[in-house]
């Protein structure tokens, strides 16, 4: 029995007991939570025989201990870390994030790419390091037939030439070789014209538009160069008429939340007043030194606004008006094979990005850091021992992620973040792992009051 990998939790009146091994989740009556707390605080009880013996001496859990007892030997509870380390993977690229512009018209306070010029040159990426680009990915895909293609700076509409005539060729060269292209494209929307909207509608598989929230939160981060206007009354008609076309296809509002608006469940709200149902709100990554930077004394009100956005989530599900927040999105039956529930994103050896000059890194957020430089779309991956760090850098690896119950939902969490925080890949980013785990428990107590009982597990 492994106790260490259970995880229990109240919320909303709920009772929850999370058994990290299996990912199963169940959802438990006030006898059963106390059952199991007892069980997992008890340094007598190590094994199924001691859990019998346990029970056998207090009859008043006998029922409750049935049923305990019935879950541990279907595996779903106090489950064995049976789990092996697998094989590295074969190196196989299946998507590239092209920075097509290393320039921003936004001087964003939070930027993690230093205003959109990744703390070089402000540059395009010409049309022929783009070409370059979608050969390197046919090449480095080898056998696998779907890619995709995130076109991402900066500001890609800077560059929207380049992104249109790259969506038009890898369209012509993934027809010649039997593959399917699929295309992203993250924008800020100041450049948005009904003609580059109806283009992204057509082409882009999923399209992320980025708003902070409510007027004033937005605008006081995010600034055009000229530090004048309302960004916001610019984008967001901008963005209503570009949604209305995507006609039921992925797009995301994307918004960023700051130790400026610890209250950022108004800001998720906001955003779908606004006619947008599809939202993704993430934690602002940045030195510590920033007013804006989210610290360790910031983490008791953010994981109390997590919970008012579940209830909100809840009440206008309820309302017959449902939005979809990303982080909140878990699949419990049917969820990603092993491999992916282990390592995540794929960044280093799955999932490339390239620069204006064609140089390949594991991601954008590695870029401009020579040490994670891994070659070119011309010589293709020359450092040939980073992408092993990387397919190594997975939770069956990591002695903190190993004994954890979130391991097999979060992957381990952003290597860049865990490099950044812990100084090594196997390290844990402490404030990003402990949002993390609030956010899928959010995310079991809206299963939970989204069905009938009988339906949950």
């Amino acid at each position: 029995m492994d106790k260490s990998c259970v995880h229990t939790y109240s919320q909303g009146g709920l009772h929850f007991a999370v058994d990290g091994n299996s990912g199963a989740v169940h959802l438990l009556d006030d006898a059963a939570l106390e059952l199991i707390n007892l069980i997992i605080s008890e340094r007598g009880i190590e094994n199924r025989a001691d859990l019998t013996e346990f029970l056998r001496q207090r009859p008043r859990w006998q029922e409750v201990g049935a049923e305990v007892l019935e879950l541990v030997d279907q595996g779903l509870l106090f489950s064995e870390d049976l789990t092996e380390v697998p094989p590295r993977p074969e190196t196989v690229v299946k998507a590239l994030c092209l920075n097509v512009a290393h320039d921003c018209n936004l001087r964003c306070s939070y930027c993690f790419a230093s205003t959109g010029d990744f703390k070089g040159e402000r540059e395009l990426m010409p049309f022929e390091v783009a070409q370059a680009a979608v050969e390197f990915l046919l090449r480095a895909s080898k056998h696998r037939r779907q890619l995709e293609i995130d076109f991402f700076g900066g500001e890609p509409l800077l560059n929207w030439d380049v992104v249109r005539r790259t969506v038009e060729y890898a369209q012509e060269r993934a027809r010649e070789h039997g593959k399917v292209f699929r295309f992203t494209i993250t924008t800020n929307g100041l450049g948005l014209t009904p003609a580059i909207s109806d283009f992204i509608n057509k082409h882009m598989y999923n399209v992320v538009l980025s708003l902070d929230g409510r007027r004033k939160v937005n605008d006081r981060v995010r600034q055009t160069a000229g530090q004048r206007g309302s960004v916001y009354d610019v984008v967001v008609p901008k963005y209503r008429e570009l949604v209305a076309g995507r006609k039921g296809r992925s797009y995301y509002v994307r918004g960023t939340f700051t130790a400026l608006n610890l209250d950022f469940a108004q800001d998720v709200a906001h955003i779908h007043d606004l006619g947008f149902a599809q939202i993704s709100m993430e934690p602002v990554v940045t030195s510590e030194e920033q007013d804006w930077a989210l610290r360790e004394e910031h983490l008791p009100r953010i994981l109390e606004e997590y919970e008012r956005l579940a209830e909100l989530y809840l009440e206008r599900q309820q309302e017959g008006r449902p939005f979809n927040f990303f982080h909140f999105n878990v699949e419990l039956k049917k969820g990603p094979c092993l491999y992916k529930r282990l390592s995540g994103c794929g960044a280093g050896y799955e999932y490339l990005a390239v620069t204006p000059q064609g140089e390949l890194y594991p991601c954008h957020q590695f870029v401009g850091n020579e040490d994670f430089r891994l070659g070119s779309v011309w010589d293709g991956i020359v450092h040939e021992e980073l992408p092993l760090r990387f397919k190594d850098a997975h939770v069956l690896n990591s002695p903190t992620c190993r004994s954890c119950w979130a391991k097999y939902y979060c992957s381990g969490g952003c290597p860049k973040n865990n490099w950044e925080k812990a100084g090594n890949f196997l390290g844990v980013d402490e404030l990003s792992c402990q949002l993390e785990k609030k956010r899928l428990e959010c995310a079991f107590y809206i299963q939970a009051g989204s069905q009938p009982y009988s339906d949950q597990e």
